[in-house]
């Protein structure tokens, strides 16, 4: 039996985030690339360094800014069940996962500058083993389902 995908998406602003995190990592890729080709030219160093910190930035910002995050954003799924919190996401290889609520020993939202000004939280939801995240969701939703998932496992734990 197959099962179906999650059907819930992470907010569309998610892309606005991760594009203005492309851009920030391409824009200290540049000043590092500044910094390469001034020693090339001041050093006589080999053609292949100045090309090299020139075209670094520039994939940067083609797969940072442009590609991945729609991609990204496009994969991102997730749902909460009674029983179970299902999590999907990935570019090239997708990664399924299953959390059981009984396994959730508590639940986080994170938010950074950048999500606070975009109204954004992340939820992370602990486990013994391992924290899974559910990424850029609108702080209003992230409350709610931080709230939602608290109480399913509290009442998976009761029923154990």
């Amino acid at each position: 039996m197959e099962r179906r995908e999650p059907n819930k998406r992470i907010s569309e602003r998610a892309l606005t985030v991760w594009k203005l995190y492309g851009w920030i990592s391409t824009a200290i890729l540049g000043v590092i690339g500044i910094g390469v080709i001034t020693l090339s030219v001041l050093f006589n160093w080999s053609y292949w360094f100045i090309v090299g910190a020139a075209a670094i930035p520039i994939l940067n910002a083609v797969l940072f800014v442009y590609i991945f995050p729609t991609l990204k954003w496009k994969r991102w799924r997730y749902e909460v069940r009674e029983e179970e919190i299902e999590l999907q996401h990935g570019i090239f290889i997708v990664k399924r996962t299953l959390v059981p609520m009984v396994r959730v020993q508590h639940v986080d939202t994170e938010q950074g500058p950048i999500l606070r000004k975009y109204r954004l939280a992340t939820i992370s939801i602990s486990t013994a083993a391992t924290v899974h995240q559910i990424p850029a969701l609108d702080i209003d939703e992230a409350d709610s389902l931080r709230d939602s998932i608290s109480a399913l496992a509290r009442v998976a734990k009761d029923d154990v």
